[in-house]
């Protein structure tokens, strides 16, 4: 039997993979790659809140929906790195126009209160039109028993509550316009078991479980939601350079360039979900939702394997992983 499974997983995995080549769509889902590029007439004019906004995704968002001319919101818990974001868009609203709002998701209730309210008031008879929820926690790969208390609330208190929270206070506003739009920026972790990222994985499987649901409750009223689940993304630091995780393995990521694009486009054409990776992340995601116990067992296969590969410092996204140690090192 187990010499089966693997001969039809990577069947699947070629089939994919030569689709993937053939189609132009090794960086995403189908769906998303049909859309080809963004609307900008659904970005121009509009007010768009970014979280996270001072470095990595969330600052290139800024940037390319500066250009596409929306007004633009951008917070994070650093006003400096705020301020230099705000040097560096060009556009139609930028960078006179754009508001800097910090911002700590873990601040608590009444505070993100007063940061809805802010929002709200900063252009005139314009409220927020898309909320791009990006700020999260990512903490070094470590398996699922040996995580902290603390790292546990950290990663749930901005990940999940102070996410949901902003969302509970900003979602009223919209309702009463009859429209509004949360981009949610999960993770391949949300959609798939992630060894060595137990917490991370709980807390976008959370989200994901969240804004689904909270589509389907207000979408007759106006509200949309497109959740974005990215797997390995190069980012960078403040400076540009890319960060130390990134450079530490041979690992194949896409550009935060190309990440925050398709993100772009996915909302413009009001996507509910979207994946964006390259091989072979893509393919066990297509495994996990359509054949769920072939999925699951590819995982279990790989799961140790990817710890100790993380441990290292290795790739921990390699289809080598499935052979072992010997082979994947």
């Amino acid at each position: 039997m187990g010499v089966v499974l693997v001969v039809f997983i990577s069947l699947f995995l070629l089939l994919f993979l030569f689709l993937s080549i053939k189609f132009a769509i090794a960086d995403g889902d189908f769906t998303l790659m049909s859309k080809r590029s963004v609307k900008r007439d659904q970005i121009e004019d509009k007010v768009v809140w970014i979280t996270g906004a001072s470095r990595g995704i969330g600052e290139v968002l800024a940037k390319q929906l500066a250009n596409l001319g929306a007004k633009l919101i951008i917070s994070a818990r650093n006003e400096a790195e705020l301020e230099r974001v705000k040097k560096q868009l060009t556009g139609k609203h930028a960078p006179d126009g754009v508001k800097v709002l910090p911002l700590d998701l873990a601040s608590g209730e009444d505070c993100l209160r007063d940061a809805v309210k802010k929002a709200e008031s900063f252009f005139l008879n314009a409220g927020v039109d898309f909320m791009i929820h990006n700020a999260a926690i990512e903490r070094p790969k470590t398996t699922a028993l040996d995580v902290t208390e603390e790292n546990l609330k950290s990663t749930f208190n901005v990940n999940v509550l102070g996410t949901i929270t902003l969302t509970r206070l900003l979602a009223p506003y919209m309702l009463r316009r009859g429209k509004g739009h949360f981009v949610v920026m999960s993770s391949a972790a949300g959609k798939t078991p992630a060894p060595g990222q137990a917490v991370y994985s709980a807390s976008k499987h959370a989200l994901n479980g969240y804004f689904h649901t909270l589509r389907s409750e207000l979408y007759q009223k106006g509200i949309r939601v497109t959740i974005v689940c990215p797997g390995p993304i190069e980012t960078s630091t403040g400076s540009g350079t890319a960060s130390s995780e990134n450079k530490a393995s041979s690992e194949k990521r896409v550009s935060s360039e190309r990440c925050a694009e398709l993100t772009i486009v996915a909302a413009t054409h009001c996507l509910k979900e979207v994946w964006i990776s390259y091989q072979p992340v893509l393919a066990v995601m297509y495994l996990v939702q359509y054949m769920p116990t072939v999925g699951y067992w590819l995982m279990d296969k790989i799961g140790g394997n990817r710890v100790e590969a993380a441990a290292r410092k290795g790739n921990t996204y390699s289809i080598s992983l499935l052979f072992g140690k010997k082979k994947a090192s």
